[in-house]
């Protein structure tokens, strides 16, 4: 008996074994089935249609002519959030696992400026309430979790983050190196001051921005900022490339999936994959609806791999 409350205790977020938790657990939070697709496409449009408010309510004129109508929005998306906040919590086995998850954070702080602005209006540190309403931008968020390519482009980002910070790594030597040049060969009378300064400089030349509030007035100085802005663009390609080559092996690896893992959250596991590519937790059966799939239109994974020649039909795991 110990040993199970300590288990109940120790368990991580969870989906509800049946009944309409269950079912509403695989509709919000990971099928690939039609009525999950509707779900998300429904929220997806109440965000964008959300966040547009927030930005027409940023315009004085608009907001001072339209401000009845643009505050009942304003209250009927945030209700209908908090529908899908509170929802979201009842439909899993460990809500508070949910609420401190990163989305989680996410859906709250989506939600909490509308009420605030009428809990705290008299507090001096508040100038303006609107400030404290744009944060509802923060819903965007949740825009890419609901697409099957940002997957792919967040797998090839985490794959290709050490070669990223030796690339950083690189740039910054190269920032104080010519940085410190620039500050032996102009000297303060010509306003490199000190290192800093130059380093300043050669990271602005470096990035083409070109600020042109410090430049070189002597021939050597000149001939090494015509150095520098040239290798600046070899230094903006190179990234570019990383991520890219990152990007078309991730694609090859195998299609993407909402199908997401109970116990960390974590989402895109393959069809036929048995456990957790993060935590190794075993998955729960894969949920498939192949007319829902196929009539996705952001579904490009399979014709990029019918061009690369590679076998992309697999059947989900039966039950």
């Amino acid at each position: 008996m110990g040993n199970m409350a300590t288990n109940t205790i120790g368990s991580k977020f969870g989906k509800p074994d049946r009944g309409w938790r269950e079912r509403l657990y695989t509709i919000i939070f990971e099928a690939d089935t039609a009525a999950g697709r509707r779900f998300d496409t429904a929220l997806l449009i109440i965000i964008v249609l959300s966040v547009a408010t927030v930005i027409i309510d940023s315009v004085g004129a608009v907001r001072s002519r339209d401000f009845l109508a643009l505050n009942i929005l304003e209250w009927l998306f945030t209700i209908l959030f908090t529908i899908e906040y509170v929802v979201r919590l009842l439909c899993v086995k460990h809500p508070l696992r949910y609420a401190l998850s990163l989305f989680g954070i996410i859906d709250l702080i989506s939600i909490l400026p509308t009420y605030l602005a009428i809990l705290l209006p008299e507090f001096h540190f508040l100038i303006d309430v609107r400030l404290l309403r744009m944060l509802r931008v923060f819903r965007v968020m949740k825009l890419p979790r609901y697409f099957d390519e940002s997957q792919i482009l967040l797998q090839a980002l985490r794959n290709s983050r050490h070669k990223i910070l030796v690339f950083l790594g690189v740039v910054l030597i190269m920032s104080v190196i010519l940085g410190t040049i620039m500050y032996v060969i102009e000297g303060p009378e010509n306003g490199f001051t000190s290192i800093p300064v130059g380093m300043y400089w050669s990271i602005v030349t470096l990035t083409t921005t070109g600020y042109g509030d410090i430049h070189p007035k002597t021939p050597m100085g000149q001939l090494i900022t015509s150095c520098a802005m040239l290798l600046g663009y070899g230094i903006i390609a190179l990234p570019t490339g990383i991520v890219g080559v990152e990007l078309a092996m991730t694609m090859m690896k195998g299609t993407p999936t909402t199908r997401t893992c109970t116990h960390c959250l974590t989402e895109g596991h393959e069809a036929d994959s048995l456990f957790c590519k993060h935590c190794g937790e075993k998955l729960e059966p894969y949920q498939y609806d192949a007319a829902a799939a196929s009539a996705d239109p952001f579904n490009k994974l399979a014709e990029f791999k019918g061009r690369m020649g590679l076998n992309v039909h697999r059947d989900p795991p039966k039950k």
